[in-house]
């Protein structure tokens, strides 16, 4: 599939109104799709009224784990392409509200795939789970191969999203694939407590950044135009990428405290000297976590295209012109 065959098809996006899923709409509506997408919540900013696209978008309020509204929009609508980004993303939040959690992200998961197997048409379902399925390994960067150790509340509830995905694959031949992608950054994304966004935003504004752990844990961090590269990559091979899991990694792990610190240089504010809240590891939280990236280059021939620094370079230019909206 050509990237100009995705003119007048029809996608599904859960979750499209969050950061990624939102990015993800605006590239569809440039290549010419119809988007519908699936909104629980509309917190005020969020990244589709950010990115200026929500009116361009045929917008449906309700819960990815309401089994009749799924199942209704993929009978009405009839999406070619779904892909499911809804999720309780942040790890924080899961630590304290764990049963909501696996709500949305395992019952979320479960119902839309059941709704897709009874009445969707769709050519491919691409759903996101994340590097923090994997757990705790003493060997890294993490392989697709590896077991899916997660301990945590967001953790296991991504396991349990990629293992139900792939049951679905395997059992109902339903053409789902899954994504394993490192922490995402870039435009559009206003949830200011993640450390890339926090971080540029407070540089900006002459504050302190705040580093909530001792500022060693060490991450992956992978700009969201080649995610979304990537879920349209695996979406236009679903005969190659059918019942499988691949990571979207970068071969660029940063210590966090190296992180905040290059963006304090690249935003022009080496005066500010950054806040760290901890003297130690902050528990219920993995020390390190990276990917190797040899599946997706290997089958498919792709790499992300940005380094981290290039990346966060424009990501602070973004965060500099839309400042007065977040």
């Amino acid at each position: 599939m050509d990237r100009t065959e995705w003119a007048n098809q029809v996608a599904l996006v859960t979750g499209g109104s969050g950061f990624v899923g939102a990015n993800l709409t605006a590239k569809l509506l440039s290549l010419g799709t119809q988007v519908i997408v699936l909104e629980r919540d509309r917190p005020a900013p969020n990244s589709l009224d950010v990115l200026g696209i929500r009116d361009k978008t045929t917008l449906v309020t309700g819960s990815v784990d309401d089994l009749f509204l799924c199942e209704r929009l993929l009978n009405d609508y009839q999406p070619g392409f779904v892909f499911h980004l809804a999720a309780q993303a942040l790890v924080g939040a899961a630590n304290r509200s764990p049963l909501s959690t696996f709500e949305a992200n395992i019952r979320g998961t479960y119902v839309l795939l059941e709704a897709c197997r009874r009445y969707g048409q769709a050519s491919a379902v691409v759903v996101a789970s994340s590097d923090k399925a994997y757990g705790i390994h003493s060997e890294l960067p993490y392989k697709e191969q590896f077991e899916l150790k997660g301990q945590f509340p967001y953790d296991v509830s991504k396991a349990c999203t990629d293992l139900i995905s792939r049951s679905f694959a395997a059992t109902f031949d339903l053409p789902v694939t899954i994504t394993r992608s490192a922490n995402i950054y870039g435009p559009g994304d206003i949830n200011l407590s993640r450390i890339i966004p926090g971080t540029i935003v407070s540089a900006l504004k002459g504050e302190r950044p705040v580093i909530r752990s001792d500022g060693t844990p060490v991450r992956e961090f992978i700009h969201v135009d080649d995610v979304v590269d990537g879920y349209l990559t695996l979406a236009e091979n679903i005969d190659i990428s059918r019942g499988e899991a691949f990571n979207f990694g970068t071969d660029e792990p940063v210590k966090i405290i190296d992180l905040v610190e290059m963006i304090i240089r690249l935003a022009g504010r080496t005066d500010l000297e950054p806040e760290i809240l901890l003297t130690t590891k902050i528990a219920g939280e993995i020390d390190a976590q990276y990917l190797s990236g040899e599946k997706m280059a290997a089958t498919f021939d792709w790499k992300p295209r940005r380094s981290l620094e290039d990346g966060i370079q424009e990501s602070i230019e973004w965060y500099r012109q839309h400042l007065d909206a977040l």
